[in-house]
């Protein structure tokens, strides 16, 4: 079955950096795009970055110019390279694929505070 495995948040200050990492399985990764999602408490989930099976990338204005989303075929594995980091990047980071409607991973915890 299509599983996703978010890691790589943690707690950063105000201008740092992270990368997160998201490897699937159940599907043949190197053909579909794929989404980083980001909820924020009380807010509902949110389109983060896009990156298409050919390396075609969308972002979402609030994080245009300071994420940079990539993706491994050979290791299945889509990132996200966050720098600048605001405490409004606060969230739960989850990937996802396109044209897919079933269960999401756990995601992984981004907090951004000083």
């Amino acid at each position: 079955q299509v599983q996703f495995v978010e890691s790589g948040g943690g707690l950063v200050q105000p201008g740092g950096s992270l990368r997160l990492s998201c490897t699937a399985s159940g599907f043949t990764f190197s053909t579909y795009g794929m989404n980083w999602y980001r909820q924020a408490p009380g807010k509902e989930r949110e389109l983060a970055a896009f990156i298409s099976s050919v390396g075609t990338t969308h972002y979402a204005d609030s994080v245009k110019g300071r994420f940079t989303i990539s993706r491994d075929n050979v290791k299945s594995t889509v990132y996200l390279q966050m720098n600048n980091l605001k405490p409004e990047d606060t969230a739960v980071y989850y990937c996802y694929r396109a044209y897919y409607s079933g269960n999401w991973g756990q995601g992984t915890q981004v907090t951004v505070a000083s």
